[in-house]
């Protein structure tokens, strides 16, 4: 994970979202039907999300993997500078919000973190609680997160991933839940329990009671309205579909060489 380098070279972006951004964001969130989740597809560059936007979505979410790809690097190794720049362009593509996957937050202090995402118009974020392939200590990852909302003062919805079902936890529903209570508290706005079983997040709904954000596997697996009938208010599908995009410009590539 690379440490800040300065500001985007870019400039911060124009504002399309800001305040009013950050507010339909958290409207999107509530108040949502079982079954009909806000799904939020991740663009990895300018070209995409103007493609969703187009296609009707009303925001989207930004996967670091995705992202990663399209700069050449691996998920985890993205300069931070090369992302911030990369969130930018996406913001300034679309009228829609943008919540950024900034992994971990490269390294980064609490208040440099909500400067860099506001630089770049992102009106939210997701931030995981894993470094280096293993899970933070609980009431570390409680307080850095409580830092980022002190330092945000409304202005970013944050999104707390907890990553027990990744990491090979014990009792990962159990840890899931004890995490998530420290992370609501700390000021988290939604929870994201990556690759919780469909059975797993009515109880971690019902249990933390703010909105779930469940990741729905591309080409296979419950569907975004079977996960919000179980319980999930926000679908994202991390690096996948960009996956997807690789493999059909893979298979465009083929043809055109047999061609």
């Amino acid at each position: 994970m690379s440490a800040d380098t300065g500001r985007n070279a870019q400039g911060p972006a124009e504002g399309k979202t800001g305040d009013t951004g950050v507010a339909r964001l958290r409207s999107l969130h509530h108040g949502r039907s079982p079954g009909d989740p806000l799904v939020l597809p991740g663009p990895w560059d300018a070209a995409s999300a103007r493609i969703f936007a187009e296609a009707g979505f009303e925001a989207l979410a930004t996967p670091s993997q995705g992202v990663s790809a399209s700069l050449g690097h691996a998920d985890g190794d993205t300069p931070a500078d090369e992302m911030f720049a990369a969130i930018t362009r996406i913001v300034r593509a679309v009228d829609v919000p943008i919540t950024a996957d900034i992994e971990r937050g490269y390294g980064l202090p609490p208040e440099r973190i909500v400067e860099r995402l506001l630089e770049s118009g992102a009106v939210g974020c997701n931030l995981e609680d894993s470094e280096g392939g293993q899970l933070v200590e609980p009431q570390r990852q409680a307080d850095f997160l409580a830092q980022v909302h002190r330092a945000a003062g409304g202005r970013l919805l944050v999104n707390a991933r907890i990553d027990t079902y990744l990491r090979g936890s014990a009792d990962p529903l159990a840890e899931a839940v004890e995490r998530g209570r420290l992370y609501v508290e700390a000021g988290a706005e939604c929870v994201y329990p990556i690759k919780a079983p469909l059975g797993d997040l009515g109880v971690l709904a019902a249990e933390l009671k703010v909105p779930l954000n469940a990741w729905a596997p591309v080409g296979g697996g419950p569907s975004p309205r079977e996960l919000g009938a179980a319980g999930a208010s926000r679908i994202t599908f991390g690096g996948g579909l960009a996956h997807l995009a690789r493999a059909a410009v893979r298979e465009l590539a083929g043809s055109l060489r047999e061609a």
